[in-house]
């Protein structure tokens, strides 16, 4: 460990609760170096939905490389491009009824989400854009000053502004109407609030604490979008790509965003790549008006494109996530009620789960505890108070499983020393 210790910044964080040496990853497990394994309930925070190293997406990547094709394209065209983005259409769009422009905003998904809001202002002419209480939008500036973590926002070093903060769903006390307090500023022109150019919202918020937002909620939400003439951005970075079940987690709700921006798991393989897609009218850009060094990088398209071929191409992955999902959701059940004097309860959709108590420190526990088991997840929420699941969508129900029983030990230990709520 020296050598991290030695060379490497304090900003590192993962590692700290994971002090081990990873070496190799396939499919669903990982392993240090000296060969132990781990099962993996994080996905590379979830941008490994089909598993580390997967062999079909890994044989594509193998030969498009040992065949000199082209790596490094900035926005110029090549053939993986062309095909990333026909098989995108053909796969992902037009079943879906949905006439977006891609942007090929940058290598993260943080670009991403700069791109969308600076293309909602230019679009706009606005400059304030609505956020939710703890969403999670990235660590660039913009992105930042949509992020309502304290922590991060404090990283910043300078203001955070042109942004307005509303309840997300379930954050008031259940008897408020939504969206009450946004329509009472957007109806008063003395409230101090200037018209929006976007709303940007997560419909599972992953970071903030596995959040998921009602479909009528969000259908709510983009029905106030519409009525007032405000640009709907959802960021499905973590929560896009099938996490959820269907390949986008806003189809359930049935809505259609302006703005989508996706990144994670859209290579596939774990390699960098986002996209903003936005509805075509939208598309006001002038040519290099943002741009970036790595929008082409070849090599995550490839995989990208044989990752819709091989589990998009009907909707019999999706169910099948949906089902994991469900028996996810049972297993948690049934830790949460052996807890509940601990306030611990469930949340998420799909394959998006957590495990959540009202006392802190004891999802911190169990994650130490599942860690020192053979088992990789992390934590979230405003105060780390959910122990975090993101399986790969792969994971059999065999692994999953034995995950879940690794995990339900480690809550047993974690709560021995707590008091109850």
């Amino acid at each position: 460990m020296d050598t991290f210790q030695r060379l490497e910044s304090e900003v590192r964080g993962y590692c700290r609760n994971w002090p081990v040496v990873f070496d190799r990853a396939v499919g669903s497990h990982v392993y240090d170096e000296t060969g132990k394994p781990f099962l993996d309930f994080f996905a590379g925070a979830g941008s490994l939905n089909y598993g580390h190293n997967n062999p079909e997406l890994k044989t594509s990547l193998i030969e498009y490389l040992t065949d000199d094709k082209i790596v490094h394209s900035l926005d110029a065209y090549s053939v993986a491009k062309r095909e990333f983005l026909k098989t995108f259409e053909e796969i992902i769009l037009k079943p879906r009824n949905l006439d977006y422009k891609i942007q090929f905003p940058g290598p993260a998904g943080n670009n991403a989400v700069e791109a969308a809001l600076k293309l909602a202002r230019k679009y706009t002419g606005r400059e304030t854009i609505v956020n939710f209480t703890n969403g999670f939008h990235g660590m660039t500036l913009g992105a930042l000053a949509v992020t309502g973590n304290s922590m991060k926002r404090g990283g910043a070093g300078v203001p955070l502004g042109h942004v307005a903060t509303m309840p997300f769903d379930n954050y008031m006390d259940g008897k408020t109407p939504d969206f009450l307090w946004l329509r009472s500023l957007l109806d008063d022109s003395g409230s101090g609030l200037d018209k929006p150019a976007a709303v940007i919202v997560e419909t599972v918020q992953g970071e903030g604490g596995i959040n998921a937002a009602s479909a009528q909620w969000l259908r709510d939400l983009s029905e106030l979008c519409r009525e007032y003439e405000i640009l709907l951005i959802v960021d499905d970075i973590q929560m896009g790509c099938g996490r959820t079940g269907d390949f986008f987690s806003f189809e359930e709700a049935g809505i259609v965003p302006d703005i989508v921006t996706l990144s994670k798991s859209i290579s596939g393989y774990g390699l960098p790549m986002a996209l903003t897609l936005f509805k075509r009218e939208l598309d006001v850009w002038e040519p290099g008006e943002h741009n970036g060094t790595f929008r082409g990088f070849n090599p995550a398209m490839v995989t990208g494109s044989e990752a819709l071929r091989r589990y998009w191409s009907d909707s019999s992955f999706a169910d099948s996530v949906k089902a994991k999902g469900d028996m996810v959701a049972a297993r948690l059940a049934e830790m949460a009620a052996e807890h509940a004097e601990f306030g611990a309860h469930v949340r998420g959709r799909g394959l998006a789960r957590g495990l959540a108590f009202e006392q802190d420190g004891i999802a911190k526990k169990v994650a130490a505890e599942s860690f020192d088991r053979g088992l990789l997840l992390e934590t979230s929420g405003p105060e780390d108070e959910v122990a975090k699941l993101l399986p790969p969508l792969t994971a059999s129900e065999e692994e999953l499983t034995a995950g879940l029983d690794i995990m339900a030990d480690a809550v047993r230990a974690a709560v021995k020393v707590a008091q109850p709520a």
